[in-house]
């Protein structure tokens, strides 16, 4: 196994006492590392003018403009936190994204979106997924126990930026949960996460061996 330089470690010491998310962190460390990559040099003795040509580089290979925002944003972090060059961050600008209109589905075709998948697993993740707003990492993390059918809500733990909220949850919604609950029963869960055919796999309950599984409140009726 390489051993892990200095400068790597730093950052991610310095990513994670400022309690960034696991996947922000990763991104940031893949995002100095190709800047390095593409300069060949160390990323400490790299300046605003290297940063600069390795933007033109992305422009040039049609790089979407949220992922080169993400490596702005990087490379900000690295040079204004990690090595504490006050001044360069400020000379290395986000990119002005263009606004476009969402593509936006019909009810009608987010029924026969719904419809068309077959799994009844993979039909509830997407369907509380798209009527609670979710995004995948949190599908992901979905438990049967952060359905509160009594005050008609959804508790997300975890969301973007660590951060804990709660989402409301329909009387259609909650009929659909209770219909495929009665259908599986086991402890498994709906979720999401991306794969290659669908954003669609499962979360799975543990508990002692021997025990049977809990049964929410929201499940009855």
């Amino acid at each position: 196994m390489a051993q892990m330089s200095p400068l790597r470690r730093r950052m991610i010491e310095d990513t994670t006492v400022r309690n960034l998310s696991p996947v922000t962190q990763r991104s940031y460390l893949h995002a100095v590392t190709k800047f390095s990559q593409f300069c060949g040099r160390s990323p400490d003795r790299l300046g605003l003018e290297d940063v600069h040509r390795f933007q033109v580089h992305l422009v040039d290979r049609g790089t979407s403009w949220p992922g080169f925002n993400q490596g702005v944003c990087a490379l900000r972090f690295f040079f204004g936190v990690t090595l504490g060059r006050t001044g360069l961050p400020e000379r290395n600008p986000h990119a002005r994204e263009p606004r476009k209109l969402p593509v936006v589905l019909s009810t009608a075709e987010v029924v026969r979106l719904l419809e068309a998948v077959a799994h009844p697993k993979h039909r509830a993740a997407l369907t509380t997924a798209y009527a609670a707003g979710l995004r995948v990492a949190e599908g992901v993390r979905l438990k049967v126990a952060d359905i509160d059918s009594s005050r008609m809500v959804i508790r997300i733990e975890h969301g973007k930026g660590g951060k804990d909220r709660y989402v409301m949850l329909s009387p259609q919604l909650l009929g659909i949960l209770r219909a495929y609950w009665r259908l599986a029963r086991p402890a498994h869960w709906c979720s999401l996460a991306a794969t290659p055919t669908a954003h669609c796999t499962q979360a799975r309950f543990r508990r002692p061996a021997g025990r049977p599984a809990p049964r929410p409140d929201w499940t009855s009726r």
